[in-house]
């Protein structure tokens, strides 16, 4: 029987054995024969047929070049075209043109998080379940002409699938949490990628952080990065293998994770008694303390971390109850956000309640909401959502997951990109929307916006890319 000491060495090992790699197809497109794979092959348990996509049809762009560029990263309906980026205007006198269409060479991957460099050049798409076909999950665009990206290249990571949030590295390249394993399983990964967006680490890699993520579920779905206090945290959400048939029920998580930046080690793991899927965090943004807030689906609540202080116990790192969402909010499935850049305002979207909420945070002892929680909102299963850089707007997006028969995860969405006014108080006024079902309807069989960033380039010298 192999001592404590030989484990803990072959854990070692295989934590730092890690690169990437990015294969081809596994039935290679063949025109006039593998057409009808799309749509005659029959789903399967877990693993589906890694059919070759179809040829997208013709689109009419516009060759116009407005300042505020929103792009969408979409999966085609039917999941047999390729799922592609959209490049849309979000100028008032040309919102909702469509300026490009670009392709991935993949179809059925429910494409998830989308995120830029900090130098705006290269943007990168997460598939939620491209794993499922057995592709490349992480797919890379050249958007140094931002009016045309160009897609680059894809890979995928060896011990880790299920791309989820994306941060940009000051110095080129990006973090990104993958919240499976390389089959689906716990523990997932923190991948680091270099400036061409080649995986270069898959986190953690030292014996005691690899040890602390195979004792207890590691499901990283949330990050957040304090550059200059030199913390991450992860957030735990869910077992992905677990929202696929069969399943005795999805494994939700409890936890987050407190890493040192400069190590890539993991500090201690924060507990949310009862989240149930901690899907979301946040620092935020000029908070003496280093706080962050988290969103705890189960109970539909808001939680405040604070990295620095300590336990009872002496472990680094406290959560606390920050504000109850309400009811519209529990057991919602999915709860993300996002906060000002002065750190005041932070916005939530509820998918399963049908709704948004607003929350004033400048005083983190006396928050106040800012919608009606008992409003209905014209808007159906809202899920990633961004304030746009002038903060005058919200992005968001109407859709979350549709994994299908195989899945116990098919959460209702209107399939549009809202376009909502942040009014003087720090609250919403619903007014304009792209709805990318009705345009792509007799193509793709509709289309699955599932995030977006955007490019201000109001003043070409200093652009912003979010």
């Amino acid at each position: 029987m192999p001592s404590l000491v030989s484990l803990t060495a072959l854990v070692g090992y295989l934590a730092t054995r890690t690169s990437a790699l990015s294969l081809p197809p596994l039935i290679p497109a063949i025109p006039g024969v593998t057409e009808p794979l799309a749509s005659n092959a029959p789903p399967l348990p877990i693993l589906q047929v890694p059919t070759p996509p179809l040829d997208s049809p013709p689109f009419e762009v516009s060759n116009i070049k407005p300042k505020k560029i929103g792009y969408f990263w979409t999966g085609s309906g039917d999941n047999q075209h390729k799922d592609f980026l959209a490049t849309v205007s979000l100028d008032d006198d040309t919102f909702g043109t469509f300026i490009h269409i670009t392709d991935v060479p993949s179809s059925g991957n429910s494409p998830h998080h989308l995120g830029p460099s900090i130098d705006g050049k290269l943007l990168v798409g997460g598939g939620l379940l491209s794993l499922l076909k057995t592709q490349d999950t992480a797919f890379y665009f050249d958007s140094s002409d931002p009016y045309h990206p160009k897609f680059s290249h894809s890979n995928r990571g060896l011990l880790g699938s299920i791309t989820d949030e994306i941060r940009a590295k000051p110095e080129g390249g990006f973090f990104i949490t993958y919240m499976g394993s390389a089959v689906g399983t716990s523990p997932g990964r923190l991948i680091e990628t270099d400036a061409g967006g080649n995986i270069i680490h898959e986190w953690p890699e030292d014996v005691k952080s690899t040890l602390n993520i195979l004792e207890q579920q590691f499901s990283p779905h949330g990050l957040s990065i304090d550059w200059k206090k030199k913390l991450i945290l992860t957030s735990d959400f869910v077992v992905p293998l677990s929202i696929l048939k069969p399943t005795t029920g999805i494994q939700k998580a409890d936890t987050l994770r407190l890493w040192d930046l400069d190590t890539r080690r993991i500090i201690s793991t924060i507990t949310i008694p009862n989240g149930q899927g901690i899907q979301d965090v946040k620092f935020i943004p000029g908070n003496k303390e280093s706080a962050a807030i988290a969103t705890a689906v189960g109970p539909g609540q808001v939680w405040i971390i604070y990295p620095f202080r300590k336990d009872s116990k002496g472990n680094q790192g406290v959560a606390e109850l920050l504000y109850d969402l309400g009811s519209k909010a529990k057991n919602a499935l999915a709860i993300y956000s996002d906060i000002s850049d002065d750190g005041k305002l932070a916005y939530f979207t509820i998918t399963l309640g049908n709704h948004i909420a607003a929350l004033d945070i400048s005083d983190l002892n006396n928050v106040k909401r800012l919608d009606d929680p008992n409003e209905q909102q014209p808007i159906i299963g809202p899920h990633y959502v961004k304030i746009s850089p002038d903060k005058k707007n919200l992005l968001v997006t109407g859709y979350f997951v549709q994994a299908g028969d195989i899945s116990v995860v098919n959460t209702p969405g209107d399939y549009k990109g809202h376009w909502i006014d942040i009014l003087d108080d720090g609250s919403l006024s619903f007014n304009r929307s792209i709805d990318f079902e009705s345009i792509f309807t007799k193509g793709r069989g509709g289309a699955r916006p599932h995030s977006s960033v955007i490019f201000d380039l109001t003043d070409p010298e200093n652009p912003i890319y979010y």
